[in-house]
């Protein structure tokens, strides 16, 4: 290390005294290595000595290598040919480089204008589409970047406003919820949030603890509502078997209402609004009309619902403005649908019914706005008048009386007529120097004529004239004529307006579309109960887990659509094979409600929703008592005994369904088959079910309850065959099930003598299978015998079985008394045979009597052919023979 500094010291002296030389020699690039040598030497003998530098003896080729090492580390810092020559060339021109370089690190070099568009080498129109194409590329620029703020401006809106509503629910729901009314289930003590009462978010509950509160609040606020809606269920099932008169739909409004201050509800439309609507659906709230088919007539209940509702809004208007309204002490109906219009119209200036001077400025006519908000209200009188008494619209009076009192079904002349309108409205409004028809009265004269052709041009032309979906269906329902076929046309040619144009125009929008993402989730069930969809409001309603439980809410909507029997009303569409039709399916939706009862084994409650599914299955109430097709009566009566049978399979149910010992009369049965022969044949067969599914207890104990003892003897005598078999073959657990199925069989017994009186043919019947019973318990003690070896005994057991004949009887007999044993004993004969055989051959013969014994088995073997037994038995008789 110290060495390579000393050579770096020594080039640079060497490199320092030769300067000069190399300097005065710079003029002559031909000189010689050899003068440049003579030159060095010189140079080095005149050196004188240096402490710092001591000599050192070089070579030429060292010298070389150590000028070129100095070179390269030198050149770095020398300035390029080409910025010396700049700088001479400034200098020669009187700039300084230096600070000429410093200026320039301070400008930026732009490109000009004459750079960018060469005027000399472009014509004008070039150059103009040149500038056009930079003015829309900074355009666009401009638009992308303002896009993007703009969408995320708006997203982080949209997310700060779903936080607060989330926050306001959540906090609503914790100010609620705790709040529950004593009179409806819950008290302080069985309240889950009474302890969150006085208690804030960071005093002592963590988040997760108060969602986790919340949780089991919401469930206990569902089973509440679930438990409200089964008690109108229980009622409903009364008042059907009795043949009374119950509106399904407005007991269970009250039910929802009653638990309904318990749930934070702040949509367009709540479950309460859907309960009047079913209401006026199923002709509850109002009367139902005559004259007309069920379509129409719920069609005109759905209008009615809005009507309702529209009053409630004309009312808040009018509270919520005064000033402009001038109701005053006025109470009737046309005052109330003026004072609205004083609102609604109150840029126009003054109204005519307000107009007091002749001499002012004509006011604005409002003949057709009162007559529209009067229909549309339900004020159909009031709209009759104000036709009437107006100038404007006395041609158009008799048409509205006659749509009025027919419902809206009015003559083919009528609807012609009141189309022609229509159609001259539309010509006279294209001339020129007129604004157009009037909508509103556009849209009366179409309501009247219930053309199709109307009411999409009113919609095309004027999209914004209905402001809620509300008014837009009214107007739809009041426009729409019964029809089966999308393509109605009458006499006239005129295409009417079906209820089928509607749903398919509703159906074209995704359930998202109403619902806004889910954020007020009941509107697109509401819509499709409006448009008489009934089966698929319920369907999407079924599917709706949140914590209102909606489900509950349909499973119930169901209910009493089906009780009405109107759950084919409104359905157009073609059944595809293989699909469950509406009422099948809604009949299924109420069984695996009630199922959800069954789990809970509350069987009582599950019995009322079966009860109903089967009803449902039936056609309504009517089937209560019978009435109906034959056909659906028929598909009620099979869906009530399948729910009955599974009813019975569960533990509770054969007790509910016949009482604590009874046979049919004290229980539940007699409400849904109270014919005792029809009761019998149920039973047996429902038996018969549970003994091909191996649940032979239930079976037994159904048979024992309508005094088939000989039924349930066959039962226990069967298995008791198949357990001797078992135990014939080495089981270990057939000797413990055989013994209790003996027991079981003298129950029967028992309870076959202390039913008194019965029939002489199942008399007959308990004596043989007792009889085969009690063989069977030979031969189980037999094999019991036989298997601790106590062969002695086994033999003595043997000859209780009187159709083997192995007495001193002949064995002639054999072949008769076999046909006559029950074939549980049969089955048991193969094994019992080998057994004994094996007996005998383990037991001494000392007088011949084991010999005579084995030939009588033979003999009876022999004699009881052909019989499909055992090779193996037919070889050791072989060999007795």
């Amino acid at each position: 290390m110290e060495e390579s500094k000393m050579e770096e010291a020594e080039a640079e002296a060497a490199a320092a005294s030769a300067s000069p030389a190399i300097a005065m020699a710079g003029d002559s690039e031909k000189r010689s290595w050899a003068d440049l040598l003579h030159n060095s030497t010189q140079l080095l003998q005149a050196a004188t000595p240096s402490a710092q530098f001591p000599p050192i003896q070089r070579s030429l080729d060292q010298l070389e290598a150590l000028s070129k090492k100095l070179k390269a580390k030198t050149s770095r810092l020398e300035a390029p040919s080409q910025a010396i020559a700049a700088t001479r060339l400034l200098a020669r021109e009187g700039i300084n480089a230096e600070q000429l370089t410093r200026d320039l690190r301070s400008f930026e070099l732009k490109t000009s204008f004459e750079d960018v568009f060469p005027v000399e080498a472009t014509t004008v129109e070039e150059y103009l589409q040149q500038v056009h194409e930079m003015i829309m590329l900074s355009a666009i620029q401009e638009a992308q970047r303002d896009n993007l703020k703009n969408f995320d401006d708006y997203m982080m809106k949209v997310l700060e406003d779903d936080w607060q509503r989330e926050k306001h629910d959540f906090l609503n729901n914790l100010s609620r919820l705790p709040l529950t009314p004593v009179s409806v289930g819950l008290t302080p003590s069985t309240d889950p949030t009474h302890s969150l009462r006085g208690q804030k978010m960071g005093a002592g509950l963590r988040p997760m603890q108060v969602v986790r509160e919340l949780e089991s609040t919401y469930k206990t606020v569902l089973d509440r509502k679930a438990s409200v809606y089964a008690e109108v269920v229980l009622r409903l099932n009364a008042a059907r078997e009795r043949g009374m008169p119950f509106k399904a739909a407005t007991a269970f409004k009250a039910a929802f209402d009653s638990v309904a201050g318990d749930v934070a509800v702040s949509r367009s439309v709540s479950m309460g609004k859907i309960w009047h609507l079913l209401q006026c659906l199923l002709f509850e709230d109002i009367e139902s009309p005559g004259n007309m088919s069920i379509k129409m007539a719920m069609v005109i209940g759905a209008r009615h619902h809005l009507e309702t509702g529209h009053e409630k809004y004309i009312l808040d208007t009018i509270q919520s403005h005064p000033v402009q309204a001038v109701l005053g002490g006025s109470t009737g109906n046309l005052n109330r649908v003026r004072a609205f219009l004083r609102v609604r119209l109150r840029d126009h200036g003054v109204l005519d019914f307000d107009a007091q001077d002749a001499r002012m400025q004509p006011p604005m006519d409002t003949t057709w706005h009162q007559i529209y908000y009067c229909l549309r209200t339900g004020y159909y009188n009031e709209a009759r008048y104000v036709a009437q008494s107006s100038r404007v619209s006395r041609a158009f009076a008799a048409q509205l009386s006659e749509w009025i009192a027919t419902g809206g079904i009015v003559s083919a002349a009528t609807a012609a007529a009141a189309a022609e309108e229509c159609e001259r409205m539309v010509r006279t409004g294209d001339r020129p120097g007129r604004s157009g028809y009037d909508k509103k009265k556009m849209l009366l004269y179409a309501i009247v004529s219930g053309s199709r052709q109307q009411v999409d041009r009113l919609l095309h032309d004027t999209p914004t004239l209905f402001s809620t979906i509300e008014d837009f269906l009214w107007f739809n329902l009041a426009v729409l004529r019964d029809g089966d076929d999308s393509l109605s046309i009458t006499a006239e040619g005129m295409v009417t307006y079906t209820l089928e144009d509607l749903q398919s125009y509703l159906l074209k929008f995704d359930s998202s579309y109403y619902t806004k993402n889910g954020k007020d989730p009941l509107v697109y069930p509401y819509v499709l109960l409006l448009s008489l969809q009934l089966h698929a409001a319920v369907a999407h309603l079924i599917r709706e887990n949140g914590s209102e439980g909606y489900n509950i809410d349909a499973v119930h909507i169901a209910v009493a659509l089906a009780d009405r029997g109107i759950l084919l009303e409104g359905f157009t569409g073609a059944q595809k094979l293989g699909v469950m039709d509406n009422v099948s399916e809604i009949a299924s939706i109420i069984r695996h409600y009630g199922l959800s009862y069954v789990r809970q084994r509350n069987l009582a409650i599950a019995l009322e929703y079966y009860a109903q599914a089967a009803a449902a299955m039936g056609g309504g109430a009517a089937s209560w008592n019978g009435q109906g097709s034959a056909d659906r009566l028929r598909q009620r009566q099979m869906m009530l005994k399948q729910l009955l049978t599974e009813l019975l399979r569960h533990d509770g149910g054969i007790p509910l369904l016949l009482g604590s010992s009874g046979t049919g009369s004290e229980g539940a049965l007699r409400r849904f088959l109270p014919d005792h022969q029809t009761q019998y044949h149920f039973l047996v067969d429902a038996a018969r079910q549970f003994q091909d599914s191996g649940l032979y207890d239930k079976a037994v104990e159904l048979l024992k309850r309508i005094c088939a003892f000989s039924l349930a003897l066959e039962i226990v005598n069967g298995r008791l065959s198949e357990c001797i078999n078992a135990l014939a073959r080495g089981r270990m657990d057939g000797e413990t099930k055989t013994v209790g199925l003996i027991l079981v069989g003298n129950d029967i017994l028992e309870a076959y003598k202390s039913a008194g009186a019965v029939s002489l043919q199942e008399r007959e019947l308990v004596t043989n299978q007792q009889t085969a019973l009690r063989q069977l318990e030979t031969i189980f003690s037999f094999h019991k015998l036989a298997r601790n070896g106590r062969y002695n005994d086994c033999i003595t057991e043997l000859c209780k079985l009187s159709f083997l004949s192995l007495d001193a009887r002949t064995s002639e007999r054999s072949a008769e008394a076999l046909q006559n044993v029950s074939a549980t004993v049969q089955a048991c004969i193969p094994d019992l045979l080998k057994v004994a055989l094996t007996c005998l051959d383990n037991v001494s013969d000392s007088d011949g009597a084991i010999r005579a014994l084995k030939t009588k088995i033979a003999n009876f073997v022999a004699n009881s052919l052909p019989r499909n037994w055992p090779n193996e038995l037919y070889e050791r008789v072989a060999r007795i023979l």
